[in-house]
Order: structure tokens, then sequence, then C-alpha cells
């Protein structure tokens, strides 16, 4: 028998923290909940956790930090940040320190639910698939490494998120192929709720502007008009 995925809750509001700890026993997950953000970071370093639902605004280490310090850990935990919706540059912040996903409070728990287990579905099968292909890619000086998932360009490293290597790997493994917002939200993130496909423009720019030599003429992230965007070798025309 398979053993139940280990979640770990950082909350300092105990009645949200006691709806998603139900919510997630419900659906079988093994949850521990931390209301402090000390006691969470020791949490987080001593257990092998499988995803972490982490709050920003917290006492002792904010989740901002906490969730520095999980990208800087020899093991990978998918992170789900939560926050007020009055804090958006602060959900900004910490999806560029590595958070996989984030839910704006108030937000449902059925949704949150679904988050987890889509995540936790993406991060198995990049496992599968980095098992079945573990071979590095080159591409006109961009090079991909998935066992260690780092990237560099022409020789110098670049500093990508996890979701920006995610999305950047899908698109190198299959040139030429053209995916819809729909498509890549579905394959990289793990789900497809209409009216995020935002996320997937705005993670598209941000790539553009690390691997492109002008991100406003991009030669390798395409955008195809009217059907999505394509990842292509430097000679191919635009």
């Amino acid at each position: 028998m398979d053993q139940p995925k280990r979640v770990l809750v950082v909350e300092d509001d105990s009645h949200i923290a006691d709806l998603i700890c139900l919510h997630l026993r419900d659906e079988h997950f093994e949850v521990v909940h931390s209301a402090d953000g000390n006691q969470g970071l020791h949490l987080l370093e001593q257990g092998n956790w499988d995803a972490l639902v982490l709050d920003l605004m917290l006492p002792g280490v904010d989740g901002l930090e906490i969730c520095r310090r999980a990208r800087a850990m020899a093991r990978y935990t998918p992170i789900i940040i939560t926050s007020a919706r009055s804090s958006e540059m602060h959900r900004i912040l910490g999806l560029e320190l590595g958070a996989d996903d984030y839910l704006a409070k108030p937000f449902s728990m059925l949704e949150l639910v679904a988050r987890v287990k889509a995540l936790l579905r993406r991060v198995d099968a990049m496992a599968r698939n980095l098992k079945m292909d573990a071979g590095s890619l080159s591409s006109d000086g961009l090079f991909i490494d998935p066992i260690t998932r780092e990237v560099a360009l022409h020789g110098k490293r670049l500093d990508l998120t996890p979701r920006e290597f995610d999305l950047l790997y899908f698109f190198a493994r299959q040139p030429g192929k053209v995916f819809s917002r729909m498509d890549l939200l579905n394959a990289v993130w793990g789900y497809s709720h209409e009216g995020y496909e935002h996320t997937v423009n705005t993670h598209i720019n941000r790539l553009r502007a690390k691997i492109e030599a002008d991100p406003a003429q991009p030669v390798r992230i395409l955008t195809v008009w009217g059907r999505g965007y394509k990842f292509a070798s430097a000679q191919e025309p635009t």
C-alpha cells in the first residue's frame, strides 16, 4: 500500500488552518500544522514533505523567508502560498522565490485541495519523465540539465524559478510543436482553470527576459498568433 502524501501547513489563522487540515485529511493526506514561522521552518527542515501550504504573514519567520529557505534545500518541496488579496506584491515575490502556486484569501477549500493534488500529480509526472529521459538538452547555446535543474546560456548559468524551468524544459523537449495556453496550464501547472491563462503569459514573458537576446523579438519561444506558443531554434525564422 502506498504511503500517504505528507503535507505541511504553516498558517497562523486557526480557523483557516483547521479547515485546510480537515479537507486534506479527508483526502487521505498526512497533515502537520504549524501556526508559527519559526516552528514551521524547523518542521520543514526536519521532515521529508510532499507539499507545503504556506501563509505569507506569519509570526516569527515570515512566509517569504521560509520559501527562500525551502528552495535552498537539497530536497525539492512543492509550495502553494496563500495570502490576502491586498498583499499582491508579496504573492509575486513568493512566486519569484520559487513557490509553485498561490491562492488569494479568501479561497475555496475544495480548490486548495484540487491545487495540491494537481501539483503532486505534476511533480510525480516530471519525476517519471526524468527517469525515462534523463539526458540534457542543448539548443544554440542554451543548455538544460533536468537532473540538476540547471540552465546555462552560452556558458552562463541562468537563475530560473522552478516553474520557469519546468516550462522551458517542457518546450525544449518538443521543439516546433504549438501549445495553447490551456495546454501549458494542463501540462506544466497541472490544472486548466479558466481565467488563469494570464499566468502562462506572465511566465513566458519572464522566461523570454532571461533566455532571449531581445525579449521583444524572441527567437526561442515563439508566439504563433491565434494558436499559442512553440519552442524553436535560433535559426528558425520568426
